[in-house]
């Protein structure tokens, strides 16, 4: 922006007391909403067993969650501003805990299917509302120190997850991965009910946009079920794939026109006007997509190739989570000092380059050697996640913050099922591939694969196997070895793909606005 002028803020509505419990309270929250998630999934093969269900019906206990929760996100800001900051954020605080409370008390699957849909939907406004609250109640040159803070929590969050839910599981029963909520989201209710107050910039009720609602509903919605889905119904050679994306393409498209034309939409699309919130949403797609694919990868190479357990995985993926909640503080100060864009130039390639190290990952790769990459990989995220979410929300007015929210966490959430649906396809693709090739140098005409046959019917034979049973225990080890490498080699394509989705990011850069100095201009407002 040519001129930068000063915000206007409401941080003087607030005592340093009532600021501060206000912060509490939506941490609570936000770590609720992104811990459900990874702590979830650690239950559901118990889950399975307990409710009778196969795969693809449990699938949806994670599937409807993640829906729900897409669907409302990009509504945060037209439904804090139709009821109320306020009373929004309470409710869906309030609506989060009943129906965790009613999903551990669930005995059937449909149930815990419709309940988790509630607890998406309740969700949203943990991540959006709350992130566009803090962004208002402090005072401007607190507000990269605050939004650190509030990064610490979505960040921590997966990062325990796995861990905290191996360990409810084992030592009690899967409900209690959801009457753990309770508690805190009881306090998290009342604090926030007590001490926020609506917005002062807070436009007037507008009429209820149920063309704009519907089209983003179904369109939302078919593409994250296509996206969950995709893989296990192998995408387009699936009848019920290709009606949802035509439905969602159809649905999106409308959406788009609808809410361009209409005077009062339920998503203000006009808010992307602002090249950095428009760099910003794109380069979130690109932060979810490297940041969920990679702690969807590596917990399946850890499970499947090293028989780890989901508490084990979570104990290795703990360093990079500590290394980037250790820095975030630290980074609060520096994106007051240097240019955001700059720092996300640095995290970006560092990101790319803990990714790629994993390429030569194998079935010996020892702990102390992934924990470096994760290391540098936690510290490349504390250079991304604050400086984005100052480039992409600082330059926005106080009423355009709750919209710019909606949509900025709507665009990492969706950058997260794509690279999990993308890395997914990938793997499986990817192992067939090497396993094809592998199989090409294992013939009988050669001389190394006939002594190792050879070697190895010996070795089962002097522990008192036939001839026979001798052979057909070495084809079935021999053909578990080459199914285990060509996996291995898989998963060391997917980080590479994950390390180039990050190189070819950092074009956007160019599209973030440099920041003006201006006298008296609180850094954030320079954006």
């Amino acid at each position: 922006m040519a001129n930068a002028q000063p915000r206007p803020d409401e941080s003087s509505e607030y005592s340093v007391f009532a600021r501060w419990v206000i912060l509490v309270a939506i941490m609570l929250g936000t770590i609720l909403e992104v811990l459900d998630t990874s702590i979830v999934n650690v239950a559901v093969p118990t889950m399975m067993g307990n409710l009778g269900a196969t795969v693809d019906q449990i699938a949806w206990v994670s599937t409807g969650y993640i829906v729900a929760n897409v669907i409302v996100l990009p509504l945060t800001g037209w439904l804090s501003n139709q009821f109320g900051r306020k009373r929004y954020l309470t409710f869906s605080i309030i609506l989060f805990t009943v129906a965790s409370l009613l999903c551990g008390l669930s005995r059937s699957l449909n149930e815990l299917i419709l309940f988790r849909i509630i607890q998406g939907a309740g969700g949203a406004a943990l991540l959006s509302t709350a992130q566009a609250t803090l962004f208002e109640v402090f005072p401007k040159k607190q507000v990269p120190m605050i939004q650190a803070i509030f990064s610490i929590g979505v960040v921590a969050a997966p990062t325990f997850g796995p861990t905290l839910g191996g360990f409810i599981v084992d030592a009690y029963s899967w409900p209690w991965v959801f009457f753990i909520n309770i508690p805190i989201g009881i306090v998290a209710a009342i604090l926030g009910y007590s001490f926020l107050k609506d917005s002062k910039f807070q436009r007037a009720k507008t009429s209820i946009d149920l063309y704009g609602i519907g089209f983003l509903a179904v369109g939302l919605g078919c593409l994250q079920t296509v996206l969950e889905k995709g893989d296990r119904e192998m995408w387009f050679e699936s009848n019920l794939i290709v009606t949802l994306t035509i439905i969602s393409a159809v649905s999106l498209i409308a959406f788009l026109y609808w809410e361009l034309r209409c005077p009062y939409p339920a998503v203000n699309l006009r808010v992307l006007k602002h090249r950095g919130l428009s760099a910003g949403v794109l380069y979130a797609g690109v932060l979810g997509f490297g940041l969920y694919g990679g702690i969807f990868i590596l917990p399946l190479y850890l499970q499947n190739i090293r028989q780890f357990d989901a508490a084990q995985s979570g104990l290795v993926l703990m360093p990079g989570g500590l290394m980037t909640i250790f820095c975030l503080p630290f980074m609060s100060k520096l994106v007051q000092k240097v240019q955001p864009r700059y720092l996300l130039a640095i995290g970006t390639p560092m990101f790319a380059l803990s990714m790629y190290a994993f390429r030569t990952i194998t079935n010996q790769t020892s702990e102390a050697q992934i924990y470096m990459p994760l290391i540098l990989r936690g510290f490349a995220i504390s250079m991304m996640f604050l400086p984005l979410t100052i480039s992409s929300l600082g330059s926005l007015k106080p009423s355009e913050v709750p919209a710019g929210a909606g949509l900025f966490n709507l665009m990492r959430q969706l950058g997260g099922s794509a690279g999990i649906a993308f890395l997914s396809t990938q793997l499986d693709q990817q192992s067939s591939a090497h396993r094809a090739a592998l199989v090409d140098h294992i013939t009988a005409y050669s001389p190394a694969t006939q002594q190792r046959i050879t070697d190895l019917n010996n070795l089962f034979m002097s522990k008192g196997a036939s001839l026979q049973v001798a052979q057909q225990r070495t084809f079935a080890l021999i053909d578990k070895v080459v199914t285990r490498e060509s996996t291995i080699q898989a998963f060391g394509d997917c980080f590479v793909i994950i390390a180039i989705a990050f190189a070819m990011a950092l074009p956007l850069l160019l599209l973030f606005e440099k920041p003006v100095a201006q006298k008296n201009a609180a850094p954030i407002d320079a954006h």
